[in-house]
């Protein structure tokens, strides 16, 4: 049996009258989490997310970058088997954002199957081994990334 964090849209799976509490109860079930199992982590999910004062608040009051700190809180301590990223690491500060990906390579050195969706290729060429590139729609290149980013750089390069 697969776990799967996703973290596709911001505030995906959250509930904006619940508090930021209530919702890691909620996104964490969205997920197929037992709730015995995240009682264990709410503390650590708090933590890291870095808004303890606004925990307790209602979620529709937060600003996009505390939804992207709750979303991903839960998302890496759920330990879930594959954890989806689509441009959600786009939000935020980037002082977050580089704690974000300090963990994601942590996990990727547990073993752990990490799909990034991006389009930013400096995230790309830093974060990824492996890159599936996609052309209108269909696969243009699977293969390492060097040779992707080369083959991205080209055609963007062919549209100006």
């Amino acid at each position: 049996n697969c776990s799967i964090a996703p973290l596709i849209e911001l505030g995906a799976g959250f509930h904006p009258e619940l508090t930021g509490r209530e919702n890691i109860y909620l996104n964490s079930a969205i997920m197929g989490i037992a709730k015995n199992k995240i009682e264990k982590k709410v503390e650590d999910i708090i933590k890291y997310s870095e808004i303890r004062k606004f925990i307790d608040s209602p979620i529709k009051y937060y600003s996009s970058g505390m939804y992207l700190r709750l979303a991903f809180s839960v998302a890496i301590n759920v330990d879930a088997d594959i954890i989806l990223i689509d441009e959600i690491l786009a939000v935020g500060d980037e002082r977050f954002q580089e704690k974000c990906f300090k963990k994601l390579n942590n996990l990727k050195k547990e073993g752990k199957t990490i799909i990034f969706v991006s389009h930013n290729i400096h995230q790309v060429k830093d974060f990824c081994e492996r890159v599936i590139y996609l052309k209108n729609g269909k696969i243009a290149l699977d293969d390492i990334t060097t040779k992707v980013v080369r083959k991205d750089s080209r055609d963007m390069e062919a549209k100006l």
